[in-house]
């Protein structure tokens, strides 16, 4: 159970981020009325966030992420990122720690490895010279504690990631960026493109799930309806129901995920269609043969479908092997 909600907690993480303002100066301008609107191209902008209100004096060159959630967005908005945390450094991603489905973009433009393991280091910001950071206040990668800390080398913006789509973070993002044309060309064209594929896919009849599942007796994960998967699943055709909330063993309520024991999952995994969130056919094949499960409706019918190691954090590249897996499966 443990590592689900770990890695669920950091999936949620990636899929939504309430962005409302930016920067940080150490000293938060009272009035607000020497900085232009974040929207008019001017510079400087206030930006309200998470942790509080930002002024960015100019147009950040420089710009430092300490949440590797938040990076991928970043890099597909085009923003001059120069430095980001990283998790575990493998082979899959050149041994940087970056997500496998961005590494080789973060690689080819030169963004250096701030920190790996998600392991705060401070000297490390301070050494990479920035005009912006940004941070994540939730998730595994989450440094809301140092954003004092931060905020006195450069203005930082924190970001909640867990409540929102991606395409809600990127835009904030591109608020505090300057970048608000990119970051709407980059929404713009995934929308398209999951509109593409909703027209040419044919989804099966009935209902849903859409759920981490591991075969190794710990909670299954649901994603909710409105939640990053269950959104965007939607988006494409797709009835998606999660579980019911009395079964829900999250000591915090959440918009994305609810967790049920496996004695539980065969009341909550009642769709004709089940997607697996960070699954492969190893995960497939423990879901269609735990016993507890049998009689669900997709382990009858066998219409169990992985989405790949890289469906659980979701920003653009994500999404899109998402949407071209499913395009995939059902075209």
């Amino acid at each position: 159970m443990q590592r689900s909600h770990l890695q669920l907690g950091a999936l949620a993480a990636l899929a939504a981020l309430t962005l409302t303002a930016c920067t940080t100066g150490a000293t938060p301008d009272p009035a607000g009325t020497d900085a232009a609107p974040a929207s008019d191209g001017t510079w400087p902008r206030t930006i309200t966030h998470e942790l509080g209100e930002t002024v960015i004096e100019a147009e950040p060159l420089r710009i430092v992420s300490t949440s590797v959630t938040l990076t991928g967005i970043l890099l597909s908005i085009d923003a001059p990122i120069v430095a980001s945390a990283a998790s575990t450094p493998a082979e899959t991603n050149q041994n940087t720690g970056f997500f496998d489905w961005w590494a080789d973009v973060a690689v080819e433009r030169g963004v250096e490895v701030l920190y790996q393991n998600i392991e705060y280091d401070e000297e490390a910001v301070i050494a990479a010279e920035p005009d912006l950071i940004l941070v994540s206040t939730t998730g595994a990668d989450a440094t809301a504690d140092q954003y004092d800390a931060l905020s006195a080398i450069a203005p930082t913006v924190a970001v909640d990631y867990s409540a929102a789509t991606w395409q809600d973070v990127a835009l904030d993002l591109g608020e505090a960026t300057g970048l608000e044309e990119q970051a709407e060309a980059t929404v713009e064209e995934f929308d398209a493109r999951v509109a593409e594929v909703a027209g040419a896919i044919t989804v099966p009849e009935g209902s849903t799930n859409a759920v981490v599942f591991y075969g190794d007796g710990t909670d299954t994960a649901f994603a909710k309806p409105e939640g990053s998967h269950g959104t965007l699943l939607a988006s494409l055709g797709f009835d998606v129901v999660g579980a019911d909330d009395a079964l829900d063993t999250a000591e915090q309520a959440r918009t994305d995920f609810a967790f049920v024991s496996l004695e539980n999952t065969v009341q909550a995994l009642t769709a004709e269609t089940v997607f697996l969130v960070n699954g492969s056919t190893a995960e497939k094949e423990a879901l269609l043969s735990e016993p507890v499960l049998a009689n669900a409706p997709a382990v009858v019918s066998e219409q169990v479908y992985p989405l790949g190691p890289n469906s659980f954090r979701i920003d653009y590249y994500s999404a899109t092997e998402i949407v071209n897996t499913v395009e995939e499966l059902f075209s």
